[in-house]
């Protein structure tokens, strides 16, 4: 008897070594902090990343959401400020990393192999595109005949762009826009997203640099010009995670990953409407789509 108690006690050992070895679960109390930018739709998907680590693990989800621009939050991501937040493939091999994108396949291939060299791992993409593009109203393509992009470098030096701050300086932004098509405008006014189509609509500014998924351009039924050499590159949204992070708790991967392929750009659309235009909150519009779609319980 006293054998096989030695034996089982020896076994126990064992398996709990095995256990240390492969990772720790999420235990009650710890505590993970997710982040956002400084705009609807990431501080939505970032929410529902919240909810989802929240609903799947037992650990306490700190939200720093609309933390600022994109090297804000790359930066707290670098310095263990936040543990994760949502990003897009343009912007990181492109803006962080300044090498040149390619298609959506090679774009986020660079994307997987240049965070992975800094101990951050990208998860699987969320199904859209949010890629940047330029607005303008009904009126002004009609009184300029604009349908694309090359049709508004004849009109430029004419026209005063409202762009988001970080756009005006961005590589994958007005320099790059100047350089692929030689666009000039007559003044560029840096202002937050959150503005930049009301004054489009009062007439304040002419042309407003957009996000493919913006609910306003439904809203104030917006003009998208056509990138006709292609500049802008692709931005496939995905979640950012530290690598010491998902080593700490690996089961975050697979419970993230369940937003992979979940939401299309029509879907993204709808859902930054119902904050921009119905004032619904982000919390709760990332919530309901996360019950709708039966990744947590109501």
């Amino acid at each position: 008897m006293k054998k096989n108690l030695m034996i089982w006690s020896l076994v126990g050992m064992l398996m709990l070594a095995l256990v240390g070895c492969s990772g720790s679960a999420a235990k009650s109390g710890e505590t993970i902090t997710v982040g956002s930018k400084n705009f609807t739709e990431n501080i939505i998907i970032a929410h529902m990343m919240a909810d989802l680590v929240e609903a799947h693990t037992d650990l306490t989800v700190e939200r720093k959401v609309n933390l600022g621009g994109s090297n804000v939050a790359w930066t707290a991501l670098e310095n263990n400020d936040i543990q994760m937040y949502p990003d897009y493939t343009g912007t990181i091999v492109a803006n962080y990393y300044q090498e040149a994108t390619g298609t959506s396949e090679e774009t986020l291939a660079k994307t997987l192999a240049l965070t992975a060299e800094d101990s951050i791992e990208a998860l699987g993409s969320l199904g859209f595109n949010n890629t940047y593009t330029l607005a303008v109203t009904k009126e002004t393509a009609q009184k300029y005949n604009l349908k694309t992009y090359s049709d508004l470098v004849g009109v430029s030096d004419e026209l005063i762009l409202g762009c988001e701050f970080e756009f005006k300086d961005r590589p994958d932004g007005y320099p790059g826009l100047q350089a692929a098509y030689n666009m000039n405008f007559k003044e560029v006014k840096g202002m937050d997203h959150g503005i930049m189509f009301r004054s489009l609509v009062e007439g304040e500014v002419d042309v407003v640099d957009a996000y493919a998924t913006d609910g306003q351009i439904k809203v104030f039924d917006l003009v998208i010009l056509e990138d006709d050499r292609e500049f802008f590159p692709p931005y496939d949204c995905l979640p950012l995670v530290r690598q010491d992070t998902l080593d700490q708790y690996p089961e975050l991967e697979e419970i993230l990953n369940k937003l992979a392929g979940q939401i299309n750009e029509a879907d993204m659309q709808e859902l930054n409407a119902k904050v921009d235009d119905q004032g619904m909150k982000e919390d709760v519009v990332a919530h309901d789509f996360l019950v709708s779609a039966g990744l947590i319980e109501e």
